[in-house]
């Protein structure tokens, strides 16, 4: 467990904060399930108003967020399961390395993301254009080159059989 951790075992609440163009963009109370100094696990119900419905997945009220943040790589993965248990599939955020300080996990989205359905069937990248309009290219290319690194390996653990990998 790393040093800033060491006060609160596994079940302790978190408070994820996504941020995204300096702004706080949401806040949602999470169930901290592990934090071995480089990997953040935590639990949380769909954070969302109502039902999200992006046409090749819907997140709604009773689905189940299990998600994982790095230390020290530029994403995050959540994987998403309805309300009975059955897998939905992936959704991948790309964003810079997770910080925790205490009771809070702050996370800073930089708008490209990946989905991977429940059966590996259907990989697709999302918001190339935001991430394009959003001029991180300019205001700091290190950091855009490697938001697209981290969607291309995202992208071919994903089509070589999935996210599981990381999980475990």
């Amino acid at each position: 467990m790393s040093a800033n951790s060491a006060d609160q075992g596994p079940d302790a609440e978190v408070e994820v904060v996504l941020v995204k163009a300096g702004r706080t963009k949401i806040r949602y109370p999470a169930r901290l399930l592990s934090d071995d100094g480089r990997r953040i696990a935590v639990r949380a119900p769909w954070a969302g108003g109502g039902v999200r419905d992006f046409g090749f997945v819907r997140f709604e009220p009773g689905d189940v967020f299990t998600e994982y943040y790095w230390r020290d790589r530029w994403y995050s993965v959540k994987e998403v399961r309805a309300h009975d248990g059955t897998l939905k599939g992936h959704y991948c955020d790309i964003a810079r390395p997770a910080v925790r300080s205490g009771e809070e996990l702050v996370v800073e989205d930089l708008d490209l993301d990946l989905w991977c359905s429940a059966d590996g069937t259907d990989v697709r990248r999302l918001d190339e254009d935001e991430f394009a309009a959003g001029g991180l290219q300019e205001s700091d290319p290190a950091a855009a080159a490697a938001a697209v690194a981290a969607l291309d390996d995202l992208e071919s653990l994903a089509r070589a059989g999935g996210l599981g990998s990381l999980l475990a």
